[in-house]
């Protein structure tokens, strides 16, 4: 695209990087550069920035990078990166909790558990931040993040603040109206119940050794690859077709986990991408089943 804008941006508190590698931020560890890097300060600092942006320009949202891929010819536009000035947490009564967008959900379900306030716990198992699983419905063990938010604080492109309840948000499996629209998650409000703390803390200890047996967390990785279609699970469908293992450039999926594809060997985006379609295709082929990515792919392709 043309990157004349970029000799007009807006003045900020927080850092712009031009043509800044993304890659570092991701999970995989792979993918080209940002035309422009923002990492903003506070709401204050994000909303001034995007009242003042030119509105043709691209916005694309980062969070921990743990479930993306950036293809290697980079990012259009500006890519936003929430730190610091979004991950306060705020236990604001007995069955209330509040997080920003940056706070990682492995850190809110400890939160909650210090606090005493119970249905959180899953959240151990979710690699991300509160942004993310409130716009992906993020879940596993049998909970999902729409079991227990109450309301998101969303920022518009227009750079105004709203709140949205959990009606509003639509929530399906890994789904929201978020996901189709231009609204940055700011935080999120949880409304559980009353938990018992060493409860709580036992099952987060059960949910994280559990994960760290059964999932290669320790590889870069980008978590669950596919949703689960109906009456099946991606794992299985991926082992039936035989692909657990079996590289494709320097992807594959995991030995350890068959639904989670890996960076073992130098890949390159286009090779964890062409895995997940090569995959696709051959379980259509295979099974008649059609496997839906999970994970968000971004950027152009080289």
């Amino acid at each position: 695209m043309n990157l004349t804008w970029r000799d007009a941006l807006p003045a900020v508190r927080g850092k712009l990087l031009r043509d800044e590698p993304l890659a570092p931020f991701t999970w995989f560890r792979v993918g080209g550069a940002a035309d422009i890097l923002y990492l903003p300060e506070d709401e204050v600092d994000l909303s001034e920035f995007l009242k003042a942006l030119d509105p043709g320009v691209p916005v694309t949202v980062l969070g921990v990078g743990s479930n993306v891929i950036i293809r290697d010819g980079g990012v259009d536009g500006v890519v936003i990166r929430l730190g610091r000035g979004f991950n306060k947490v705020q236990v604001l009564d007995p069955i209330s909790i509040s997080a920003g967008a940056a706070v990682p959900d492995a850190i809110l379900a400890r939160k909650a558990a210090e606090a005493g306030i119970g249905g959180l716990e899953f959240l151990a198992g979710v690699p991300g931040t509160v942004g993310g699983a409130t716009v992906m419905n993020a879940g596993c063990y049998g909970s999902e993040t729409k079991d227990g938010l109450a309301t998101a604080t969303v920022m518009g492109r227009d750079g105004k603040v709203f709140l949205m309840s959990n009606a509003d948000l639509d929530y399906t499996y890994r789904h929201s109206t978020i996901q189709s629209s231009s609204l940055i998650v700011l935080s999120a409000l949880f409304e559980t119940e009353v938990g018992d703390p060493e409860a709580s803390k036992a099952r987060i200890a059960e949910i994280t050794s559990r994960r760290e047996t059964t999932q290669p967390i320790r590889e870069k990785t980008g978590g669950s690859t596919f949703k689960n279609p109906p009456g099946h699970s991606s794992w299985k469908l991926v082992d039936e077709a035989g692909w657990r293992g079996k590289p494709f450039g320097g992807a594959k999926f995991s030995e350890l986990h068959s639904n989670f594809m890996i960076n073992f060997n130098d890949a390159t985006a286009a090779d964890i991408e062409g895995l997940g379609e090569t995959v696709r295709a051959d379980v259509k082929s295979k099974l008649g089943v059609n496997l839906d990515w999970e994970i968000k792919r971004i950027g152009r392709p080289l």
